[in-house]
């Protein structure tokens, strides 16, 4: 019988899980906002549209959340992540949930190993929009992933700055950055979305194997593209993703079956900047 996965978010991501998921013989109802391409239109933020997709669309045995805040502040996370996803499960009661969040509410700076266990305590208020949306898809019978930043096909901010020689080193270069490839973040969301028993209640780190300090991702990068190592400067404190400094686990996602094509980012950093 054929499986119907409805993706809330035709982005970078989205478009590559509908992708993948049709090519293992789901039947994918993708939306966003304006519609276009492979999506239809739907704004998550409007109850009604998204009642009325309810009616439309093939009952879904799924539903994953990866709509985008567009580069908004808090009252464009706060309609999207926590409205638009509250839309969703009331629409679609009953139906698998996986909402796509980010690492950045953990907001540990001391360079420590992150668990799902760990505190969550974000220093922004995106940050802490982000785990009350995470709190109410949880408390539905949900679960939640938290992806570290993305990168792959034509966008890496770390290769994009440093091949362009605006990159900085920040102080001492400690900071770990965590990362994951959109391919293999698209195959972790769709993996979670078939697993037969589910993954309801649950929350799972979405990163690589390899956490890398920043001073040793420039260093190799150095090395592989023949440039000069960034110079040093302060701390970027304006961070989309707030300033933080830490290592964060995938090993829970492991222990599910999935498995990296990119373990590191530095392996696919040749591969990445081809495409940019």
């Amino acid at each position: 019988m054929t499986r119907t996965l409805l993706v809330a978010g035709h982005g970078y991501l989205g478009g590559e899980l509908t992708r993948r998921a049709r090519a293992a013989s789901w039947t994918v109802p993708a939306v966003s906002r304006h519609g276009g391409g492979d999506a239809r239109a739907c704004d998550l933020t409007v109850r009604a549209e998204v009642a009325a997709l309810a009616v439309e669309i093939p009952w879904p045995d799924a539903i994953v959340f990866t709509a985008s805040s567009g580069r908004g502040g808090p009252d464009a996370y706060r309609s999207i992540f926590l409205e638009g996803a509250r839309h969703l499960l009331e629409a679609f009661r009953g139906v698998r949930f996986l909402f796509v969040s980010s690492t950045s509410v953990y907001g540990q700076t001391d360079g420590s190993l992150v668990t799902e266990e760990s505190p969550a305590v974000p220093a922004r208020e995106t940050g802490r929009i982000l785990l009350e949306a995470e709190r109410q898809v949880l408390a539905a019978g949900g679960a939640v992933t938290r992806l570290a930043g993305i990168y792959g096909p034509g966008r890496s901010v770390i290769l994009e700055r440093f091949l362009a020689g605006e990159a900085v080193i920040e102080e001492d270069g400690r900071r770990f950055l965590n990362q994951i490839h959109r391919d293999d973040a698209a195959a972790a969301l769709l993996h979670l979305a078939s697993r037969p028993e589910g993954a309801a209640g649950e929350t799972y780190n979405v990163a690589d194997s390899e956490p890398i300090a920043q001073i040793d991702c420039y260093r190799a990068l150095a090395e592989i593209f023949g440039r000069p190592l960034p110079p040093r400067g302060p701390r970027n404190l304006h961070r989309k993703r707030a300033w933080t400094h830490k290592r964060v686990s995938n090993r829970k996602l492991l222990a599910t079956g999935w498995v990296p094509r990119y373990p590191s980012f530095l392996g696919a950093a040749r591969e990445t900047a081809s495409t940019l």
